[in-house]
């Protein structure tokens, strides 16, 4: 039996304020709970998502995971719940709303559960003020978008809230949301079967050819869904950055591969040999067992297929509990 820990989980209060009301505007997200251990994720007067009751309970979550002997969870709050398309003061309210309810439960259950915060990624000074408040109450990261309202992580205004994170030494788990061409693609799901991955290399690309990572070597960044497209198609991206310089390394002359084991990745892949593949890539000291759970694209059997890869001792180590407390704690 294996220690676990699932850095890549999403958990939301049994509870939302009806913020679309209180503000006077918006498709802020609220619950409606239509029948017992469930409830509907609605985006204004709009179905979003139905939720079960281990969404919001985290007496059920341990228990569940304890089938799959995982004792600790790594929570964060869900991808549309960010709101960076709201105004700058009311996101900050409902991220703070969502980050005391994080707190809440790491204070209750604190064997059990870790928290990454959320924050209000449109304005750069109440982000690093809402980042400093995590600090104090023990939050070891945050999770952010792979793009702000279509702005890309390189852009020169999200600069001073990265140099935050690496002064007060907080993590970054970077998840897809506002996926390029969703409006295009809504047939399929396509936005979270095409549209993900992109994000993620769209996060990752920027990150590295905006000198981000390269002008902040300290700050640990980990990137959902074992890094999207980025690392399957790492030769592709390098190519570019030799054959034309003139447009991808204006920023930064760093070739892009040289970056590879300089971040990490979480392990949901659904795929054993995508999983050999990036092992042998970026290493396994870079993958952490993330599972997205609860949602039905995520691993929600925290890791198994794993451990059935005929993978050495050591590696599940790794993956299993130890890169993610070097990722967290440094």
């Amino acid at each position: 039996m294996r220690h676990k820990i699932d850095m890549h989980t999403h958990l939301l209060p049994e509870k939302l304020p009806d913020f679309a009301k209180k503000f006077g505007y918006g498709d802020f997200i609220h619950l409606e709970h239509h029948r017992h251990g469930f409830a509907s994720m609605m985006k204004g007067g709009v179905f979003f998502r139905e939720i079960a009751r281990n969404c919001w309970d985290p007496e059920i979550r341990i228990a569940e995971y304890m089938h799959y002997h995982t004792p600790v969870q790594v929570v964060c709050t869900v991808p549309v719940m960010f709101s960076y398309w709201a105004k700058a003061a009311d996101c900050l309210e409902l991220s703070m709303f969502l980050n005391d309810h994080l707190a809440g439960v790491v204070e209750d259950y604190p064997e059990h559960y870790l928290a990454l915060g959320t924050l209000p990624m449109q304005d750069t000074d109440l982000a690093i003020k809402e980042l400093e408040r995590l600090k104090t109450l023990g939050f070891p990261g945050i999770q952010i978008g792979s793009n702000v309202n279509q702005l890309n992580l390189s852009e020169a205004q999200f600069f001073p809230i990265f140099e935050a994170c690496e002064r007060l030494d907080m993590a970054v788990l970077v998840h897809p949301w506002e996926m390029m061409g969703e409006a295009d693609m809504k047939k399929y799901w396509l936005p979270w079967l095409v549209g993900m991955p992109a994000e993620t290399s769209r996060a990752v690309c920027s990150l590295i050819f905006g000198g981000v990572m390269e002008r902040l070597p300290k700050l640990r960044f980990c990137f959902a869904h074992a890094g999207g497209s980025f690392i399957p198609t790492i030769g592709r991206v390098q190519h570019g950055f030799d054959c034309r310089p003139d447009l991808v390394a204006i920023d930064n002359a760093v070739p892009p591969r040289d970056y590879l084991g300089r971040f990490w990745v979480d392990s949901a892949t659904h795929d054993p040999q995508l999983l050999r593949y990036i092992l042998d890539v970026i290493g396994d000291e870079k993958v952490c067992l993330g599972t997205d759970y609860p949602f039905p694209l995520g691993d929600l059997e925290i890791g198994r297929f794993m451990e059935q890869m005929g993978l050495p001792a050591e590696t599940l180590e790794r993956i299993f509990y130890k890169n993610t407390l070097k990722w967290l704690h440094g």
